[in-house]
């Protein structure tokens, strides 16, 4: 027999499952990228013809899964890893042995926050995929929903929750804190579809014209507060976007929220549980935190976030450090997808983390990552810069 949920159900889930509590400790990361065509940058390269160069290469032995995004991005997700060099080795040998898999039919894995030259195509067959796409043309967000699904890319950092509640209410209020300067330290994405965008971040700001019921941060005042509960209230007010029948048959947009679907004794925890994969804040409550609102970089460079967030998470000289810093742009969400680190409150809070970074990394047995940080932060962070500020890669279309 299905159990039908009430509302007290959807928090002792959330607090229980998303909010399990326990020593932090380990990392994990996701990479995006985009799949190009060497001598054609601007040709979309069919997806079946990646997953079929990929298989054949056969797994992995770093142990991350390869899947796809809608427009054939090509993301590899890292098990979780005690240590920061132990991520750092494994995800990278997995990058090199997909890049070497690609390599012979002259294809190459590039990190942008945004596809600079090409526009979205929509190359998925799940009927997940089309009910979401369904759903974003349906409120009126078609271009952002599209670009956001096929034309986006990102690093994501997943940590612990932490060890206790008041050390998980730490994690989850300085990972908000620290969101608009990791928007504007690794910043990549100031072109879309061959023009500038007027951005650093335009994968920030295509987010942000997305459905602000599932997109918009959880934390958006700086309070303190209960986070189960403040995940709890975002899950029952966000909309259903789609809903996988019993028939299995797959129903974009029925046109309630959860709370809505709740009051009529339907959903059950399954539901919860797919509903809440549906939802995209820039941090976001797993069981883990997953930071979201970190661009795809340039090859080298995906290890610099993970390591930065990790240090300012997990050592606590550098977390108070980072709290310092970040709680002035706290609330700069926007300014940092414009402006980036040429913002001075940003560039001064990114520098301070940096360095509170770089100090604790040896500490958490990572010193080998210490030259790749330094590197970032002499090229970018303690000249006010990001990657987004880096000269285009080709002309730029003139504008009409």
């Amino acid at each position: 027999m299905v159990t039908r949920l009430t509302v007290d159900d959807v928090y002792q889930h959330i607090r229980g499952v998303c909010f399990k509590t326990g020593p932090p400790g380990t990392v994990g990361a996701e990479t995006e990228w985009f799949v190009v065509d060497a001598d054609d940058p601007s040709a979309h390269v069919p997806r079946e013809r990646v997953r079929a160069l990929v298989a054949s290469a056969g797994p992995p032995s770093g142990g991350s899964k390869v899947t796809y995004e809608p427009g054939g991005q090509l993301e590899l997700s890292s098990a979780p890893f005690d240590t920061l060099g132990g991520l750092h080795g494994a995800l990278g040998q997995d990058i090199a042995h997909v890049q070497d898999a690609l390599a012979p039919d002259g294809f190459a894995l590039v990190g942008h926050g945004v596809d600079p030259v090409r526009r979205p195509r929509f190359q998925a067959d799940h009927p997940r995929y089309a009910c979401m796409r369904d759903y974003f043309r349906a409120g009126g967000f078609r271009d952002a929903g599209l670009a956001m699904m096929c034309s986006t890319a990102s690093v994501q950092v997943n940590l612990d929750i932490g060890a206790d509640d008041p050390d998980a209410s730490r994690r989850w209020r300085l990972a908000h804190a620290l969101g608009p300067v990791l928007v504007a330290a690794f910043a990549n994405s100031p072109l879309r579809a061959g023009r500038r965008t007027g951005m650093r971040s335009s994968r920030q700001g295509i987010w942000t014209e997305l459905d602000p019921c599932r997109t918009l941060p959880v934390l958006r005042d700086g309070t303190d507060g209960d986070p189960a509960e403040a995940w709890t209230r975002y899950a029952l007010n966000a909309q259903v976007m789609l809903v996988h029948t019993a028939e299995g048959e797959w129903v974009s947009d029925p046109g309630m929220s959860f709370l809505e679907w709740l009051d009529k004794g339907e959903p059950c925890e399954d539901d919860l549980a797919y509903h809440l994969s549906t939802l995209f804040p820039p941090v976001r409550p797993r069981g883990w935190l997953e930071l979201r609102m970190i661009d795809a970089l340039p090859g080298p460079y995906w290890p610099v976030p993970v390591a930065v967030a990790t240090a300012l998470l997990d050592d606590p000289a550098a977390s108070r450090a980072a709290e310092a810093a970040a709680e002035p742009v706290a609330h700069l969400w926007a300014e940092a997808a414009r402006c980036g680190l040429s913002d001075p409150a940003l560039a001064a809070a990114a520098r301070a983390c940096f360095t509170a970074a770089l100090d604790a990394l040896p500490r958490l047995g990572a010193p080998a990552l210490v030259p790749l940080v330094e590197e970032y932060a002499h090229r970018y962070v303690d000249r006010g810069r990001s990657p987004a500020d880096d000269p285009p890669p080709f002309p730029l279309e003139e504008p009409r």
